[in-house]
Order: C-alpha cells, then sequence, then structure tokens
C-alpha cells in the first residue's frame, strides 16, 4: 500500500504501522470554528439585507421617516429585529455543530423564524402598536427563503470539501472487525458526511493489530494491547465511534466516556440501523437503564389521505402548466412516425394490482414484440430492470422526449386515477416482479411513482440491488417534506448527464 494522505497511513500491512502526519483535533477544531464565525456573518448579512429590502418594497425611500411606533424609524427598528432574528438562530441551535448539515437545519430555521414573527405579531397586537403588517409580510418570506438558500449553499460547499479529503473528521470505531467494515464502506459511498474511519480498537484482543480493507483502504485493527490512547493517537482519531458493546460492558462503556471527556475526543453509539432514518429513532429510558426506540415503518403512512391529496392536486396543476407541452409533443409523435401518440404498458401497482402505464410512445410500432430477443442477445434476460444498451427501436422524438423525461409526463392521469403517486418506487413490469425476494415485495405495499429515491440517487445507472435497498428505505421512513425535496431533485436529474430517470 503507498502512502495515502487522505487515509494518513504511510505503508499497508507489510511495512507495520507509521505514525500518520494528520491535522490533529485542534487543526480541525480550528476550521470548524472558521466556518461556524463565515454561516454566522452570512446569516446577519442577509437578515440585513432582507431588512432593508422589505423596507423598500413596501414602504419606499423614506421609511427611516416613518414611526414604527417604538420611538424609533423603520430602519433602526429593522435593524434591532435582524439582530434580534440573527440571535434566535444561535439560540435556536440552527448554527450547532452537529446541527450543520443535519435533516433538522432547515427545520429549525424554518420553527425560529415562525417562532420569532409570531411572537413579534403577538406583542404588536396585545400593545396596539402601529406597525406595517405588509412590511412584515415582506420580511418573513424574503428573510426564510435567504437563509434556506445560504444554507444550502454552506451545504454544498462544505460536502465539496469533505469529497475532496479537507476537514474530514478521523474516527476509531470500537467493536467487531465486520460492523467497522460497513461504517467504513458506509461513509466511503457517503463521503459528503465528513467522516473516515482510520482505525479500530478490540479491547478483548490479544494480538496487537491486524489489518481490515475497505476499498482501496487498509485500516488497522488494534488488539487490547494497546490503551485506548493510544489507538486514538496512532488512528489520529477526532472521534470514536462505539458498534458494539459487548465487549465493553456497561461499566466500560461508562469508563470509556471518561477517557475520551479528558482527552477531548467526540464519543458516537452506532444502534447498527444504517436503513432506518434518524426520525425513527430516539431513546427510551426503561427503569434507569436507556434503550434506543425505533418507530414502526411508515408504510401506512406513504398510502394515507395526506399523501394522496398532495399527488392529485399536484398532478393537476403540472397538467395544466404543462398542456402547451404536452400538445407540442404529440404532434411530433404524429408527424414522425407512424402509430398512436400514447404507449400503454401493463404494470404492477399497489398490493400487486396490475394497470396500464401511460406513456408518451418513443419507440417504434410492435417494439415490445422485440424485448425479448433483444435482452437475449445482449444476455441480460435473466436479470431484472429489462433495459436494452443502443435500442435500436427508439424513434428520432423518442431519443429527445427520454433524454428530458418528457415521455413520463402521461403518467400525471395515472396519478390523478389513484394508479400512481408522484413519488414512490418506480412501476415494474410482471417479469421483474417475478424476481423480487421476500424483501423486495414490501415495496408493493405503496402507490408506485412517477419519480422515486433511486431516480434521483443514481437514476439508471444504479444496480438492482441498490435500486431496491433506496426503494425500501423510501418506503419504511415515508414523510411529506421527503417527497417535495425528491421532486426538486428530479427537476435536477433530468437534465443530468446520468441516465434517463
Amino acid at each position: 500500500m503507498t502512502a495515502d494522505s487522505r487515509s494518513g497511513w504511510a505503508s499497508g500491512p507489510q511495512g507495520g504501522i507509521a505514525l500518520p502526519g494528520f491535522r490533529g483535533a485542534e487543526g480541525l477544531g480550528v476550521a470548524r470554528r472558521r466556518h461556524l464565525r463565515l454561516v454566522a456573518t452570512t446569516d446577519l448579512l442577509i437578515l440585513l439585507l432582507t431588512i432593508l429590502s422589505s423596507e423598500y418594497i413596501w414602504l419606499g425611500r423614506d421609511a427611516d421617516q416613518i414611526d414604527a411606533d417604538f420611538g424609533l424609524g423603520y430602519t433602526k427598528f429593522g435593524v434591532i429585529l435582524a439582530v434580534v432574528w440573527w440571535i434566535a438562530l444561535r439560540l435556536g441551535g440552527t448554527r450547532d455543530r452537529n446541527t450543520l448539515g443535519s435533516t433538522d437545519e432547515y427545520q429549525k430555521i424554518v420553527h425560529v423564524t415562525v417562532m420569532v414573527f409570531g411572537i413579534l405579531a403577538i406583542a404588536t397586537v396585545l400593545l396596539e402598536l402601529n406597525l406595517s403588517r405588509g412590511y412584515l409580510g415582506v420580511a418573513f418570506p424574503l428573510g426564510l427563503i435567504g437563509l434556506l438558500l445560504s444554507r444550502r449553499q454552506w451545504r454544498r460547499w462544505r460536502e465539496a470539501q469533505y469529497r475532496q479529503g479537507r476537514h474530514v473528521q478521523r474516527v476509531l470505531v470500537v467493536g467487531s472487525p465486520e460492523s467497522a467494515r460497513e461504517i467504513a464502506g458506509w461513509m466511503t459511498r457517503h463521503a459528503e458526511a465528513g467522516l473516515r474511519v482510520t482505525g479500530v480498537w478490540r479491547p478483548a484482543q490479544s494480538s496487537e493489530h491486524d489489518w481490515l480493507r475497505v476499498a482501496d483502504q487498509f485500516i488497522p485493527v488494534l488488539g487490547g494491547g494497546r490503551s485506548l490512547t493510544s489507538a486514538v493517537t496512532l488512528a489520529g482519531a477526532e472521534a470514536v465511534i462505539v458498534s458494539g458493546t459487548d465487549e465493553l460492558g456497561h461499566h466500560g462503556l461508562r469508563d470509556l466516556t471518561w477517557d475520551l471527556e479528558s482527552a477531548g475526543v467526540e464519543m458516537l453509539v452506532s444502534p447498527n440501523l444504517i436503513s432506518v432514518a434518524g426520525s425513527r429513532i430516539g431513546m427510551r429510558e426503561v427503569a434507569g437503564m436507556p434503550f434506543v426506540h425505533v418507530k414502526e415503518p411508515q408504510y401506512a403512512e406513504a398510502g394515507n389521505w395526506p399523501k394522496g391529496a398532495f399527488d392529485v392536486f399536484g398532478a393537476l396543476t403540472i397538467l395544466l402548466l404543462a398542456s402547451p407541452l404536452f400538445l407540442a409533443t404529440a404532434l411530433a409523435i404524429k408527424l414522425t412516425s407512424p402509430g398512436p401518440v400514447f404507449y400503454r404498458q401493463e404494470r404492477i401497482g399497489r398490493n400487486g394490482r396490475p394497470f396500464p402505464m401511460i406513456k408518451f410512445r418513443s419507440m417504434r410500432v410492435g417494439a415490445d414484440e422485440q424485448l425479448a430477443r433483444l435482452l437475449k442477445e445482449q444476455g441480460t434476460d435473466g436479470t431484472p430492470l429489462f433495459k436494452v444498451e443502443d435500442d435500436p427501436r427508439i424513434t428520432r422524438v423518442g431519443r429527445f422526449i427520454r433524454r428530458y423525461s418528457i415521455d413520463e409526463l402521461p403518467q400525471l392521469i395515472n396519478v390523478v386515477r389513484g394508479e400512481m403517486s408522484l413519488v414512490g418506487p418506480r412501476p415494474q413490469r410482471e417479469g421483474e416482479v417475478a424476481l423480487y425476494d421476500r424483501s423486495a415485495h414490501r415495496r408493493l405495499r405503496v402507490r408506485p411513482g412517477m419519480t422515486g429515491l433511486w431516480q434521483v440517487s443514481g437514476r439508471s445507472n444504479l444496480s438492482w440491488e441498490e435500486a431496491i435497498q433506496l426503494d425500501m428505505y423510501y418506503v419504511e421512513n415515508w414523510t411529506l417534506m421527503g417527497d417535495l425535496q425528491i421532486l426538486f431533485r428530479t427537476v435536477k436529474a433530468v437534465f443530468a448527464k446520468d441516465g434517463a430517470v
């Protein structure tokens, strides 16, 4: 193994262990504090700009001459409001290190903003203040949108830094090599999380060290012959993940927290629930003993009326807005290729019920009869995801409408009819469903979708196993906010050059 600046190890199993030239916890802490200061500064600038813009939009250039009923002009009042808003964001935890980049970040920003303006509105009514509601009505959405967009940009910048190996937090895993391999593999596939496993410590292991290979990285597995402090130093770790407590015991875990606290190293305990969303995981105390509580899967929620109402309303809205595109596509298909405008194919829907999925026709008439022959020629007739490489059946117009997923738009009619959802597992053919294992069959418990998690996570470049895993994650952890995020990501994925949705 050659030197790897990202992993920090200068040699592989044959060359022994060399102390990595890593940036210590102090250097990482400096980078984090700098980043937090930049985020806080950006928040303040956005809020000040929002207040001044709202003042100019609603009250005009002479806003500072208008009394805000506090003995202040609107400009001075607005500056105070921006500072209070900014402080509330800090007190609400939106700039905490563990919040930045998490799923809670946007939710906390919305919560704090609603609280600030809610309190201001109540105070205005109770104190009978002559404060312009229109001014506040402009400041509220502008400020909220500005904060969310800013945090989104900071998140993208931070993820780009992590993918380049910068400011990555080094992690020592306490537990079995099997658990460490799973955690290290997950972090390797999700480099944007900013974590990298650089060592494994097994208190009960007698040998001095061994090696664990994950992708192109060799990770030292250190035995009980080394102390935790020595293992942390050797791995250059700024955090420790406990993946199994069997070897430590309850008292060992308690002692471990004390050892790490004195060393200034962060400790995390993994519940080994990688496929479960964080929103379903909580803590529950029973007789003084803490347990990880996992809420039931969201199969039922993914089929309830809120999602159904959202689907129908959204589909009707898109149908109305996209009607000119519908007409233009229909004319292009009719004028360039003989045959019908629409193509109907039987797919398997919720609870295994078949339904006719509607698409704009993108292939020559009679294309279905050629599928079996083409799959056999390419040697993929016994695998799921029946796709033909460089498909000769696609028409010239069909290639264009497939490129931008325009051929999928008639499925909005399936959504209105209740056969599909805007977001959900991809509807598949009977032959593909026949290849499902027991786990994959659970994806049939909800209505299939026009787009879904696996389409925006890798689109057609994903393997069958990865696609099924993402579909199952969606079904078990469904939320309406998650649907909105997938729809937003779908718009971006359609224009990306990485396969058709």
